[in-house]
């Protein structure tokens, strides 16, 4: 098995309703031996039509973000949570989290094994943490998920609407965020090769 076999698998999913309405399946792209993977919450309109994540207005402001740290995209292996476009780009419900999660990404974080991984709004942190909660409260904090080191970030789609550069306001903390991750990710030791296991979303803290 590899990234580009799970692609190929997922193409043809139709395990939920997202299937419907879907023009492309957006898998992921980037270094499939990334020590840095990005988990965002799923594709919107832009994204459905290329079949590639982030690549709308939220992902080109990703993109500076990477840029202005240093931490060149290509790098770095980017995802969602979900694999297909919500209607309305809606959050996923949480079947259609579930479904997708189980069937794809845990699958792609065994494959690229990050050491690091940044989910980006609430859905994704969600995932990790194991429990419902407020992106405000754990962004810019250090979390373990079966021992990868896990640090919530503002989704950039929130910076969109929230355009402030002001001291304390979402694009300052995200500033502050990603220069930790930069020395985070410079600081890693040389990566192992290792496996997690396939978990139902049990609370981890």
């Amino acid at each position: 098995m590899n990234l580009d076999v799970l692609e190929a698998q997922a193409k043809a999913c139709t395990a939920c309703r997202l299937a419907e309405g879907r023009t492309q399946v957006v898998f992921g792209e980037g270094n499939p031996d990334a020590n840095l993977m990005i988990v965002g919450e799923g594709p919107g309109e832009e994204e459905d039509k290329t079949g590639r994540p982030f690549v709308g207005k939220a992902g080109q402001l990703l993109n500076r973000i990477l840029e202005a740290a240093g931490i060149p995209r290509e790098e770095v292996y980017i995802t969602n949570i979900v694999k297909c476009r919500p209607p309305g780009n809606r959050a996923p419900l949480p079947d259609e989290a579930k479904i997708c999660t189980d069937k794809w990404l845990l699958k792609q974080i065994e494959l690229v094994a990050p050491q690091i991984i940044v989910p980006l709004g609430a859905v994704a942190a969600e995932f990790f943490l194991g429990d419902k909660v407020s992106i405000t409260k754990v962004r810019g904090q250090w979390f373990t998920w079966h021992g990868i080191r896990v640090f919530p970030m503002f989704h950039p789609a929130y910076l969109l609407r929230n355009p402030s550069r002001a001291q304390g306001s979402p694009k300052h903390l995200t500033w502050l965020d990603i220069q930790e991750v930069k020395k985070a990710l410079e600081a890693l030791p040389p990566k192992p090769r290792r496996q997690i296991r396939a978990v139902s979303q049990e609370p981890l803290f």
